[in-house]
C-alpha cells in the first residue's frame, strides 16, 4: 500500500506536469534526498532525462506566461498528461506483483482529474490579458508538484491524503469560477448590463 500511495502520488504530480515532476524526482534521486527509487524510477536519475526533462518544462513554463498560448498549450496537454501519469505509476511498481494492474489505470485517471482541473482553473486564468497571474499559477504548480515528489518518499499517505484534499477543493473552486462566469456571460447576453449615464 505505501508504494502502490506512492505511485499515484507521483501520477497525480503528472497531472499538474510531467516534465516537472520528472525533472525534480530525478534532481532529488541524485542528490540523494530519496534513497533507492522503486521499480524502474532510477532512470529518471540519468543526466540526460533530467536535462530533457527540465527543457520541457522550461518550454512549458514559457508557453504558459503567454495569454491565448497557454489555453492552447494546456488543451493540447490533454493527450500527453493522463498517459505519462499512467507510466510513472506504472514504473514505480514494475518489479511487484499485481500492482500494475491496479496502479496504471488509478494513475490515468487520477493524472487525468488532476490535468483536468487545473485544465479549468488555467481557462479562467487565461482570461486575463496580463501575464502575472499566468507567472503567479506556474511557480504555485511548480511548488506543489516539488513538495508532494519529495514528501511522498518520507510520509506518502499524509502527503497522498493533503493532496487529494486539495484536489477536491481545487475541483469545487473551479466549478464556483465557471458558474460564476456562466451567470455573467447569460446576465451580459440578456441585456443586463449596467446601463450608459445619459448627457
Amino acid at each position: 500500500m505505501r508504494l502502490l500511495a506512492q505511485a499515484l502520488a507521483l501520477a497525480y504530480a503528472a497531472g499538474i506536469s510531467p516534465f516537472a515532476t520528472v525533472a525534480v524526482l530525478g534532481i532529488a534521486h541524485r542528490m540523494d534526498w530519496l534513497g533507492q527509487l522503486p521499480g524502474a524510477l532510477d532512470v529518471v536519475g540519468s543526466p540526460w532525462v533530467i536535462g530533457v526533462a527540465g527543457l520541457l518544462y522550461a518550454v512549458e513554463f514559457l508557453a504558459t506566461m503567454v495569454p491565448g498560448v497557454a489555453s492552447v498549450w494546456e488543451t493540447l496537454q490533454t493527450f500527453i498528461r493522463p498517459p505519462l501519469a499512467a507510466l510513472l505509476a506504472g514504473a514505480a511498481v514494475w518489479d511487484t506483483d499485481g500492482l500494475a494492474p491496479i496502479a496504471v489505470p488509478l494513475g490515468a485517471m487520477l493524472g487525468l482529474t488532476t490535468h483536468g482541473t487545473k485544465l479549468g482553473m488555467r481557462y479562467a486564468i487565461d482570461a486575463s490579458p496580463e501575464p502575472v497571474t499566468n507567472g503567479a499559477a506556474n511557480i504555485a504548480e511548480l511548488s506543489a508538484v516539488s513538495a508532494l515528489v519529495i514528501a511522498v518518499w518520507q510520509h506518502p499517505y499524509i502527503a497522498l491524503g493533503l493532496a487529494l484534499a486539495v484536489l477536491v477543493l481545487l475541483l469545487i473552486l473551479v466549478r464556483a469560477i465557471w458558474v460564476g462566469i456562466a451567470r455573467t456571460v447569460r446576465s451580459w447576453r440578456s441585456g443586463g448590463r449596467p446601463p450608459v449615464a445619459s448627457h
